[in-house]
């Protein structure tokens, strides 16, 4: 393949953006699947995109799973590589794959055997939105397996240093996803179950795709599509996601409670709130695609044994984001309502969106400091650090919410000033904890991080 970045020489600046661009773009496009839907949905009204809301937490909860897969897959892949072992890296790529189908299976089944229970839980007294989020979890899970498989195998192109081509696999998704979303909400007349359709079979077009370009463009030399797994790699895998995993699934779960304290304030504050959260999510998935690119950085240079160049990226990554938190900020701020509109036009649903984004405006700054920081953690296998600041300030959101709620103090925008305050104290501490990383003694000597064992590619290995 003709698009690999070689991030262990020449300029980090432009190793970092170029390897990062196309994974932002990828991210961007995921995002977009949501974005689309919602346009197309809102036009059926704040009850249509609330449903997709509701559903939506639990299509979110399984990015948790996806990331115990994820995250350990990319950093050993990318510290594989920069060791020049390829074996290793094949065999931690053919484990991720296997894991990921099989947690997949099992989610799909949970989500489609326990819909009732699970929609159940937000206690939606409007039984439209309650059938349509129920319609829309269901069909959902019965793709898992597209959902779990596409960001695996991209994160094993992004470690080998290749971000463009599941860019450009993802692009043709999101083009059929545009396509089809109008033909099944409104020509087949299918509603919120014709976006959920959509996405469907967007998300399989694009993995049969990304399977054929395993098999036909291989990441690095020593892929193989059928090659072996390891027990040993699994568990190696495992321990570097689940610090992340449980950090994203806490995420989930906190804000599921979130969203039952708006849920009282009626569909308009629902919709008001899933709206924001996909425009905000501008941000956060720009952050969270140069993370990615600074983890594979990270990852290859310190499996080469160049710990200096490690510690040039991650300030390298963090001026750069800096940069685009303070922009980010200032357009959330001011064109809030500008920004709202575009995706629902209901008077009362605008006046509460308008305050949610203005209010989340003031945080994107320290939201991208955290998210970038963290990949330098991850790239260097230390994974824990972070997921812990993110689970204790981010599960303060709850309690917080709770108090500031209240009519007597502020009401819904209690909730939103609660979400601004803790990203706030999580940037800050993301930022010192970097600092004191960069000053460690491990980005002061010449030394390789590798996985255990990692001379040795074919441990507990089964072919």
């Amino acid at each position: 393949m003709s698009d690999k970045k070689n991030l262990l020489s020449g300029s980090i600046f432009s190793s970092l953006t170029a390897l990062a661009l196309p994974i932002m773009g990828t991210s961007f496009l995921n995002m977009a699947y949501h974005l689309v839907d919602m346009v197309w949905i809102g036009i059926l009204g704040s009850g249509a995109v609330a449903s997709i809301g509701i559903a939506g937490y639990f299509i979110t909860f399984s990015m948790a799973l996806v990331r115990l897969v994820q995250v350990g897959t990319e950093v050993n892949i990318a510290q594989s590589i920069g060791a020049e072992n390829g074996d290793r890296a094949n065999y931690y790529a053919g484990t991720a794959l296997r894991m990921a189908v099989g947690i997949a299976l099992i989610y799909g089944l949970v989500l489609y055997l326990f819909n009732r229970q699970l929609i159940g839980f937000f206690r939606i007294d409007h039984p439209l939105v309650e059938r349509d989020a129920r319609h829309y979890l269901m069909i959902m899970s019965l793709g898992m397996v597209f959902v779990f498989l596409n960001p695996i195998i991209t994160c094993i192109y992004n470690g080998a240093g290749y971000s463009k081509a599941p860019f450009k696999v993802n692009a043709m998704g999101m083009a059929a996803n545009m396509v089809l979303d109008p033909l099944m909400i409104f020509g087949l007349n299918l509603g919120v179950r014709g976006a959920a359709l959509a996405t469907v079979f967007s998300q399989m077009l694009v993995t049969l795709v990304l399977v054929r370009m395993l098999i036909r463009n291989r990441p690095f030399p020593q892929f193989r599509f059928r090659g072996g797994w390891s027990s040993g790699l699994m568990r190696e895998i495992g321990r570097l996601g689940a610090p992340v995993a449980l950090q994203s699934g806490l995420f989930s779960v906190y804000s599921v409670l979130l969203a039952r304290i708006v849920a009282g304030y009626g569909p308009a504050a629902m919709a008001a709130q899933k709206v924001g959260v996909q425009i905000e999510s501008i941000s956060y998935m720009t952050a969270h695609g140069f993370a990615i690119a600074l983890s594979s950085f990270t990852g290859q240079n310190m499996g080469a044994g160049k710990p200096g160049r490690v510690k040039q990226g991650i300030k390298t990554a963090g001026g750069v984001m800096f940069v685009f938190g303070v922009i980010t900020s200032l357009i959330l701020v001011v064109f809030a309502r500008e920004l709202f509109m575009i995706f629902i036009r209901e008077e009362a649903t605008v006046v509460i969106g308008t305050r949610y984004v203005r209010i989340l405006g003031f945080s994107q700054l320290f939201m991208c400091l955290e998210i970038t920081f963290s990949g330098g953690f991850n790239g260097l296998r230390k994974t824990t650090p972070p997921a812990l600041v993110s689970i204790l300030f981010t599960g303060l959101r709850v309690p917080a919410a709770y108090l500031l709620a209240r009519e007597s103090l502020l009401g819904l925008d209690g909730v939103w000033w609660t979400i601004t305050g803790s990203s706030w104290i999580k940037g800050t501490l993301m930022a010192g904890m970097t600092l004191m990383l960069l000053r460690s003694p491990l980005l002061q000597t010449g030394h390789p991080t590798i996985a255990p064992g990692s001379g040795n590619a074919n441990d507990d290995a089964v072919s």
